[in-house]
C-alpha cells in the first residue's frame, strides 16, 4: 500500500526545478500513505512527473523502489496496491525469460506490460490497485483502477494539463488551479453520506470508476474503457446460475474463500486480521490459521460505553481458532477524540459515523502488524444486510395496497401530531414501550408510496431530502441507478445487491477503510473481493444467499466449518456509534460551532432548515442523527479544505 501522485504539463518544459518541487510537494502530502521511502520520476523535456510515497510489504529492498523503469526503458510505473498472483504471472511462458532485479510485484506488473502488452496484464492482475503507467515511447499517461474500487484515484483535467493523486490533498499541494465546491456533489453527499463516483466534491475532479482505464495522450486527449463490471459480470452471473447441490457450493466458496486468503497473506512484514466475531471477519480469521503460516494476529475493539459491545464474541472466536488476540477498551472520550481528525483523514466530504471505529482498530493494529486483512464485501455479495429483507418486506406487503388507498393512508399518519403518538407509546408496558414511536411512524408514512427502488434508495439515503437542505442545487444524475443491467436483474435482491455492489462498496465501505487504515500508514486487505469470489457470488441463486429469513445462508455454512455455530448464531450489530445521544450530549458543543448560523454551508446548505433539524434532534421530537452528521462533516470539511 502506498500513495501515487503525478501530472503531465507542457507549461513545465524544461523546469526541472519547478518539476521537482511540485512533483515532491504532491508525494509529502500523502506521506502517511507511504512513511517508508519517497521517490520522484521527471521527463523535463515534455513535463511529465511521478511521485511516490512506499509502505514497503513486500520486497523491503531498493529493487522494489517507485516509480519504476522496465528493463526496457519505455515504460515507468507508480503504484499503490497489492498483487497476490505476481509469483504466478512470473512463471508464465511470456516472462519466463526476464532478468528479475527482485521479487517486487511492481516489477511484476511493469515487466508483463514490457512483455505482453498492458491489456493482457490488467486480464491476468489479481489484487487491488491503483495504477499510473507513462508509455515514453508513444507519449501516454494509462491511469487504472482496480475491478471492485478499493483502491482510489482522483483525476484533475485542465485542457491539455492532467494530474492525479490518490487523495485530494496532493491536487491541493500541486497549487495549481483553483478548487471550486459543486453544488450538486454536495446534494449527492447530503443524500448518501459521500460524493458519488465518478464525482468529486471539486467540479472539474473525478474520480477513476471501479475497473477503469483511462488513456490520456499529449494534448489531453482522453479514452476510457472498462476492462471489468460488476454489471457485466452480474448479467453473466444471473445468466448462468449454478445448480448445483448445497454441499457442492459450500465446496466451491471454501476453496476460492482459502485461496483468496491464502494469496493474500503474502508479505514480508508482520500480518493480522480485524476480527469483529461476525461471519465475515470469522471466516478471514479462521482461513488464515488453516493456511499454516505460522501464529495469526487479530484485532478488535470493544464499546461498553455504547450499549453494544462485540469484543467478547471477537475473543470467543480467536479462543477458538487460536489466534493471539489483542482487544483495545474503547471509551466515548477515545472515540469522540477522533472526530476534530476527520476532515484532515476524509479530505473530501465523508459522513458514514463508522469511520470513527474503524480509524481506532486500524490505530490499534498498526501497533502490531503492517498489513491487516478485514471481511468487506460480505454483505453485498451474499445477501447481508438487514435492509434487504426489510426492502423486500416492505415493498411486498405495501403492493398489496393500491396506491390511492397508500396515498391517503400516509396523509392521514403525516396528519397525527407527533406529541399524540408519543403520549400514546407512553401508555405502554415499559417492556414494549418504542422509543420515539412518533419519529418512526413518520418515517413509515414517508416509504408507504415509494416503488421498490424507491424503498431502498430511501434506506441507504442518509437524508430523505436533500433538496431542502440544499434547494439551489440538483443532486447528480445516478448513472448506476439507471443502467440497463439493474432493470435486466430478475429479482429486487439482485437489484440491490448490485446497486450497493456498484455504488455504496466502492464509495463508502472501501474509502472508509482505504482513508482510515492508511492514515496509520495500515495496509488493509479484503479478501472477499477477489474478483474470483465476487464473480462466482453472482451465479448463486437466492436460496444460496437468503433462506428461511436466515441471511448469508452460503457464507454461514462455509464459517460453520471454522466455528462453531452457536458462536456465529447472534444479532447483526454492525460498527456505529450512538450518534443521536453523543449529538445531545457530549458532541454538542461541538456541533453547535459548526451550525453556527453565521458561519454554516458557505451558501451550499440552507442554514434554516439545517437549524430546524437541530432543534427538533435536541429536543428529542425526532432522530435527525444522520442527516445532521452529513451536515456536521461538510461543514467541517469545508472549513478545513474550502480555502486551501
Amino acid at each position: 500500500m502506498c500513495g501515487i501522485a503525478g501530472f503531465v504539463d507542457g507549461r513545465l518544459v524544461g523546469d526541472v526545478v519547478g518539476l521537482t518541487h511540485r512533483t515532491q510537494a504532491m508525494g509529502d502530502a500523502i506521506a502517511n500513505r507511504g512513511p517508508d521511502a519517497s521517490g520522484i520520476w521527471i521527463d523535463g523535456a515534455i513535463g511529465v512527473a511521478l511521485s511516490h510515497r512506499r509502505l514497503a510489504i513486500v520486497d523491503l529492498s531498493e529493487a522494489g523502489a517507485q516509480p519504476m523503469v522496465s528493463a526496457d526503458g519505455r515504460w515507468v510505473i507508480c503504484y499503490n496496491g497489492e498483487i497476490y498472483n505476481s509469483d504466478d504471472m512470473r512463471e508464465s511462458e511470456a516472462l519466463r525469460s526476464v532478468a528479475w532485479r527482485g521479487h517486487s510485484d511492481t516489477e511484476t506488473i511493469v515487466e508483463s506490460v514490457a512483455h505482453r502488452g498492458l491489456n493482457p496484464t490488467l486480464d491476468d492482475l489479481n489484487g487491488m490497485f491503483a495504477i499510473a503507467l507513462w508509455d515514453r515511447k508513444e507519449r501516454v499517461l494509462h491511469l487504472i483502477r482496480d475491478r471492485l474500487g478499493i483502491k482510489p484515484i482522483f483525476v484533475a483535467r485542465r485542457g491539455d494539463r492532467v494530474f492525479f493523486a490518490s487523495e485530494l490533498k496532493s491536487l491541493h499541494a500541486a497549487q495549481t488551479f483553483a478548487f471550486e465546491i459543486d453544488p450538486s456533489s454536495v446534494a449527492s453527499f447530503l443524500r448518501f453520506g459521500y460524493v458519488p463516483a465518478p464525482h468529486s466534491i471539486y467540479r472539474g475532479v473525478e474520480k477513476l470508476m471501479p475497473g477503469e482505464h483511462l488513456t490520456i495522450s499529449m494534448g489531453g486527449r482522453h479514452a476510457s474503457r472498462r476492462y471489468w463490471s460488476a454489471a457485466d459480470v452480474a448479467q453473466r452471473g444471473v445468466a448462468s446460475p449454478f445448480d448445483g447441490p448445497d454441499e457442492e457450493a459450500i465446496a466451491q466458496l471454501s476453496a476460492l474463500l482459502a485461496d483468496a486468503v491464502s494469496r493474500q497473506m503474502l508479505a514480508d512484514v508482520p500480518l493480522g486480521a480485524f476480527l469483529s466475531g461476525g461471519i465475515d471477519s470469522s471466516v478471514v480469521a479462521g482461513l488464515m490459521v488453516a493456511a499454516e503460516r505460522g501464529p495469526v494476529r487479530t484485532f478488535s475493539i470493544g464499546f461498553p460505553e455504547f450499549g453494544f459491545d462485540e469484543s467478547k464474541d471477537a475473543a470467543a472466536v480467536a479462543r477458538h481458532l487460536g489466534t493471539s488476540h489483542t482487544e483495545l477498551v474503547v471509551t466515548a472520550s477515545d472515540a469522540l477524540g477522533v472526530v476534530p481528525q476527520l476532515a484532515q483523514m476524509y479530505d473530501e466530504p465523508f459522513a458514514d459515523s463508522s469511520q470513527i471505529p474503524t480509524h481506532l482498530v486500524s490505530k490499534l493494529t498498526r501497533q502490531h502488524v503492517t498489513v491487516a486483512l478485514s471481511g468487506d464485501g460480505g454483505d453485498e455479495l451474499f445477501g447481508g444486510y438487514n435492509r434487504y429483507r426489510l426492502a423486500e418486506g416492505m415493498s411486498q406487503n405495501l403492493s398489496r395496497l393500491p396506491l390511492e388507498l397508500r396515498r391517503g393512508a400516509a396523509n392521514v399518519l403525516q396528519a397525527i401530531p407527533m406529541a399524540w403518538v408519543d403520549g400514546l407509546a407512553s401508555l405502554a408496558p415499559r417492556g414494549l414501550r418504542p422509543s420515539q414511536a412518533a419519529d418512526k411512524l413518520r418515517k413509515f408514512a414517508g416509504v408507504m408510496t415509494l416503488d421498490p427502488e424507491g424503498i431502498y434508495r430511501r434506506l441507504v439515503s442518509q437524508c430523505e431530502d436533500p433538496a431542502a437542505l440544499a434547494p439551489s442545487a440538483n443532486e447528480h444524475p445516478l448513472t448506476s441507478w439507471s443502467t440497463g443491467a439493474i432493470a435486466a436483474m430478475p429479482t429486487f435482491l439482485d437489484r440491490m445487491q448490485l446497486l450497493d455492489t456498484m455504488t455504496y462498496l466502492p464509495d463508502d465501505i472501501l474509502q472508509k477503510v482505504d482513508r482510515a487504515s492508511m492514515a496509520v500508514a495500515l495496509e488493509a486487505r479484503p479478501p472477499l473481493l477477489d474478483h474470483r469470489v465476487v464473480e462466482f457470488a453472482w451465479r448463486l441463486p437466492r436460496r444460496f444467499k437468503i433462506r428461511d429469513g436466515e441471511t448469508k445462508w452460503l457464507l454461514r455454512r462455509v464459517a460453520e466449518r471454522i466455528v462453531p455455530k452457536q458462536l456465529l448464531d447472534r444479532p447483526k450489530m454492525g460498527f456505529g456509534v450512538p450518534l443521536a445521544d453523543w449529538l445531545r450530549g457530549p458532541l454538542r458543543d461541538w456541533a453547535e460551532d459548526m451550525l453556527d448560523p453565521q458561519r454554516l454551508g458557505g451558501g451550499f446548505i440552507d442554514v434554516t432548515a439545517a437549524r430546524r433539524l437541530w432543534a427538533d434532534h435536541l429536543t428529542g421530537r425526532r432522530n435527525w442523527a444522520y442527516a445532521l452528521w452529513t451536515i456536521l462533516m461538510f461543514e467541517a470539511w469545508r472549513r478545513r479544505w474550502a480555502s486551501a
